[in-house]
């Protein structure tokens, strides 16, 4: 009996994957704790692969689909829970990856933060950033980071997504959720729209363009308290991305506004873990002061990781003293300590010091 889209989505989630990817002439497949594995061992067709997926869609967003040959959706399967679809082409043919999205969102000590992330969500005001690959726990670190700040403090919070992930329920903020596609046109149309809903916090899920970066950092400017995500591996290289998307003559200004307004930096990544239960948060967190705004305002950013290094006591930490942590408590190995490290010289043996060659006489 041929299974449907619901059956596949089942057993991702049964079998504790993440994500779920449809493609022509290949398996149906599930990546669990990083790695891609087939559902069975039916190949599905091109013609199979597009049923199956197109099932999932309303006519609006097959017709969304037909016209820019891509889509991002949400995804609700009672019984099963929500996901975040993107639908594409691939030599022509229809293909699918859906992300699941665990229902009940974790608190940031849960998910293995550091206690500066928590401060994060403490301030008033500033552009904070969680960056990362794809697959790394963004959404889901935001997801955590907008449930405390509603939990603890009144106001109202605006977020900006496409698709809409984590449902956010009232509680002493106000959260007004709005999806590119659905409640508004694009990223930098609702976030100049955001600024006159009298908001407290804006949540942008993702910064993709020179206009949402523009607009993000002069609402954090202003008094907001804007909370984003960027695919950037660690903060030196966030920095570098945020001013170098601007041309050259505008950079000078943006250099000035980011160190002014810059909140914080949480770059994170998922490790394997050594028993090989799933997977462990290692983070490179940023707290800027005095030392590390110079430094971004005089674009000397090879110097940040030092001032990071040193500035433990504010709740800086790089990745390597993060993954450092991590391996001396036995939670990964040291060839993925290596893997993942900036240098990977921290974590490699040292050579093993030469027998001392014993003399013919003795």
């Amino acid at each position: 009996m041929e299974r449907d889209i619901i059956d596949y989505l089942r057993d991702t989630v049964a079998r504790g994957g993440s994500d779920l990817h449809l493609s022509a002439w290949a398996p149906a497949c599930a990546r669990i704790n990083g790695a891609i594995i087939g559902l069975d061992e039916t190949v599905l067709d091109p013609e199979r692969v597009r049923h199956l997926i197109l099932d999932t869609l309303t006519e609006s967003q097959r017709a969304t689909l037909e016209q820019e040959l891509e889509l991002d959706y949400a995804l609700q399967i009672d019984g099963v829970g929500r996901f975040r679809g993107n639908v594409h082409l691939a030599r022509g043919n229809v293909e699918a990856a859906f992300r699941y999205i665990i229902q009940e969102i974790p608190e940031l000590e849960r998910l293995g933060h550091h206690d500066a992330v928590r401060g994060f969500c403490g301030l008033r005001s500033g552009l904070v950033l969680v960056t990362g690959i794809t697959g790394s726990g963004k959404s889901t670190t935001l997801a955590s980071m907008v449930k405390r700040i509603s939990e603890t403090r009144s106001g109202v919070i605006v977020t900006l997504e496409d698709p809409v992930e984590f449902i956010f329920q009232h509680g002493l903020c106000l959260v007004k959720q709005r999806e590119v596609g659905g409640d508004t046109h694009s990223f930098p149309r609702a976030l100049r729209q955001a600024l006159r809903q009298d908001p407290d916090v804006i949540v942008v899920a993702e910064m993709r363009d020179l206009d949402t970066i523009r607009i993000a950092l002069t609402a954090a400017e202003t008094g907001h308290l804007v909370l984003a995500t960027l695919h950037t591996p660690d903060a030196p290289q966030t920095i570098d991305r945020m001013v170098d998307v601007f041309p050259a003559d505008q950079q000078p200004q943006i250099v000035a506004q980011l160190a002014t307004a810059l909140g914080g930096i949480v770059c994170q990544r998922l490790i394997p873990r050594a028993d090989g239960h799933g997977r462990v948060l290692a983070s490179e967190v940023l707290v800027p002061g005095y030392g590390i705004r110079a430094c971004i305002r005089d674009r000397k950013l090879e110097q940040i990781v030092g001032l990071m290094e040193i500035g433990h006591r504010d709740g800086n930490r790089t990745i390597d003293q993060s993954i450092a942590t991590l391996l001396e408590a036995g939670f990964i190995t040291r060839d993925e300590a290596i893997f993942h490290s900036r240098e990977r010289k921290n974590f490699e043996a040292p050579p093993a010091p030469p027998r001392k060659q014993k003399s013919i006489w003795t």
